[in-house]
């Protein structure tokens, strides 16, 4: 039963690729993309049938845009995932707990006022250290505030949000005026500037951090039935806890250091997939990056088509999506 609906997950996500790299101002036949891949891939299979330009808007634009939704995607969804096993919070989510926003902060610091001082590298570099300062802040929080329960995490982690939106908003107003208007609609979420030269860095980082976690699958199965159980299991927990934090804030500085900040989708997603595949973390995390690849596809499909020739930002699709999908839950207690 899984190794079919694998197969039928892999092809849903071809065929997602396809529509997301098909749809747009220009309409490309299916049949001619795939035509340019092959082509790129290896060269002299197709006879060129195609213009220039339209080579240019499949291969320049839309391929790696649809590659890099495929990995914010999938890397939001399995750091849902895991921070919903760490914290036994089925409401946890790097945008909830306002890890999205440090790496937002972090992020913005780097574009209007610090400038690339380590290359291309700086964006992502700032915004993991955003996002892992956030996360360090909401544990402070709680620990003060003694919100040890599910409901109470997510509180300090939505007032944490705030503030450090507070503060990435100051950073926008005494920032060049002339930048802000992409700062401000690359935070509502958006994956327009994605280009094959930078598709490296979020790839790297999705591959090992995403092989850590899913190479922990026996110890997040551990975290998601208590700590004490955990610790007779000889699982060290505050360490093992404070690991699985340091490496979705990683994924998740870099994903939003290149997609903005795109709400929800850790939320959704691994509830779902457990619905599909049931609760052992050996499914949960690939099967959570595969169907957060082809939802934020889907997001971008809808986002770049429901108002052309306009891109719609990205994060409002997900943010409506996903605000649904959060009042079902809490309907489900």
């Amino acid at each position: 039963m899984l190794i079919y609906l694998a197969f039928i997950g892999f092809a849903l996500l071809v065929f997602s690729l396809s529509i997301a790299i098909s749809v747009g101002a220009v309409a490309v036949p299916t049949g001619t993309v795939w035509g340019v891949l092959a082509n790129k891939v290896v060269p002299g299979t197709i006879d060129p049938y195609w213009s220039k330009g339209r080579e240019a808007i499949i291969w320049d634009i839309r391929f790696p845009r649809g590659l890099l939704s495929m990995m914010v995607g999938a890397g939001l969804a399995i750091v849902g995932a895991s921070l919903q096993a760490v914290t036994r919070n089925p409401l946890a989510d790097p945008h909830l707990l306002g890890i999205s926003s440090g790496g937002a902060f972090g992020a913005i610091l780097a574009l209007l006022h610090t400038g690339l001082f380590f290359g291309l590298l700086t964006v992502p570099f700032l915004a993991f250290l955003g996002a892992l300062g956030a996360t360090f802040i909401v544990l402070g929080v709680s620990r003060i505030a003694g919100a040890t329960s599910a409901d109470r995490l997510v509180l300090a982690g939505v007032a944490v949000s705030f503030i450090i939106m507070a503060g990435a908003n100051i950073l926008i107003f005494f920032g060049d005026p002339r930048a802000t208007h992409t700062v401000v609609f690359w935070m509502l979420g958006g994956l327009g500037f994605a280009q094959w030269d930078q598709l490296i860095y979020p790839l790297i980082i999705l591959v090992f951090c995403g092989a850590w976690l899913w190479s922990q699958t026996t110890v997040l199965n551990a975290m998601t039935v208590g700590d004490e159980t955990a610790a007779t299991l000889g699982i060290k927990v505050a360490q093992f806890r404070l690991q699985v934090f340091f490496v979705c804030a990683l994924i998740t500085g870099v994903m939003v250091a290149f997609s903005g900040i795109i709400g929800f989708v850790g939320l959704m997603i691994p509830h779902l997939v457990r619905m599909m595949v049931g609760g052992d973390y050996i499914r949960v995390i690939p099967y959570s990056a595969l169907l957060g690849a082809i939802f934020l596809l889907w997001a971008d499909i809808t986002a770049r088509t429901i108002m052309a020739p306009e891109d719609m930002p990205i994060g409002i699709v997900t943010g409506f999506v996903g605000g649904i999908f959060f009042v079902w839950l809490l309907g489900r207690r």
